[in-house]
């Protein structure tokens, strides 16, 4: 089938390097326009424009996905189905159905459960053994289509968000190819989502990455790993001076919430129940660091209170 992909990266490229292996044809690629990046701050093409046009295909780069000009643009390419992966918009119903097979969206959580923007960070801080993706028709509403398809997997107990999508894109993949392939072959079937069971996970915003030490560990430890690599989790030092927190382990000592703990090694931090021990942290100004190195650096004493 002839189909256009909408998407942008990380999340996205996985999924476009599956469909281009498969015996569907990518026509057209629409993705954000071009950010700065870099030290620089120079515009460059993302990775899915450049295999995109690798693979023939056209490119469109909107600012709005909302003009007749754009839907006149995508609908010249004649796709037989539209597929997006995390292109960040909702799509108005003229884009919806202009392709003869609709729009499908490849999206990182067993729906009805964490419909919205952050799928993969809320299934982590909710403490869910497993998550996956789904392949769904899409609709007005936010990922309130029937489901084409679903594949599941573990969620690892020490696994970041980061590293989840990583596994959930190239699943994503697969499953898009899948669904691609049923709808080819004329035996697609759509399931309706249960209204009762769905959940909705919010956006994050930067302050979630800032850390509560009042709240237990286990839910702590929940939230660096939600919060990695974005926005990230970071706690202050005496001085005010922010501390990044990429790993953690949590251990049953107890104290003062926000206080350093005795302990020889990595810093050991009390929390509202239990405590946890920064195994891997990112000084201001520096790299990430083995935890128990930076703690022979900076010699903080027992009793020091991180946090506002």
């Amino acid at each position: 089938m002839r189909l256009g992909f909408m998407g942008s990266p990380p999340f996205a490229a996985p999924v476009l390097e599956s469909i281009a292996a498969s015996s569907h044809e990518i026509v057209l690629l629409v993705t954000p326009p071009d950010r700065p990046r870099g030290r620089g701050r120079k515009s460059a093409p993302s990775e899915l424009a450049e295999r995109a046009l690798s693979l023939g295909a056209a490119v469109l780069q909107p600012e709005t996905t909302k003009t007749p000009e754009f839907a006149a643009a995508v609908a010249a390419h004649e796709p037989d189905v539209l597929v997006v992966a995390s292109y960040g918009e909702i799509l108005r119903e003229d884009i919806l159905g202009l392709a003869p097979h609709g729009a499908l969206n490849v999206h990182a959580s067993l729906l009805p459960r964490w419909r919205g923007a952050s799928p993969i960070q809320a299934a982590i801080l909710a403490g869910d053994a497993e998550t996956g993706v789904s392949v769904q028709r899409m609709v007005l509403a936010l990922d309130e289509g029937d489901v084409l398809l679903a594949r599941s997997t573990p969620i690892d107990a020490d696994e970041t968000a980061g590293e989840l999508l990583a596994r959930l894109a190239l699943l994503g993949g697969e499953a898009a190819v899948a669904a691609l392939d049923a709808i080819e072959a004329g035996e697609a079937t759509y399931t309706t989502q249960s209204v009762d069971d769905a959940t909705f996970a919010r956006k994050l915003t930067k302050d979630h990455g800032l850390l509560d030490w009042t709240e237990p560990a286990e839910d702590l430890a929940r939230r660096i790993r939600a919060v990695t690599p974005w926005p990230g989790a970071r706690t202050h030092l005496a001085g005010g001076k922010p501390l990044g927190i990429l790993r953690a382990r949590v251990t049953q000592d107890s104290g003062a919430p926000g206080t350093l703990l005795a302990h020889k090694g990595a810093p050991l931090v009390a929390c509202g129940t239990g405590a946890l021990e920064l195994t891997e942290v990112k000084p201001a100004g520096k790299g990430a660091m083995d935890g128990a190195a930076f703690q022979n650096g900076a010699r903080l004493e027992p009793g020091t209170k991180l946090g506002s």
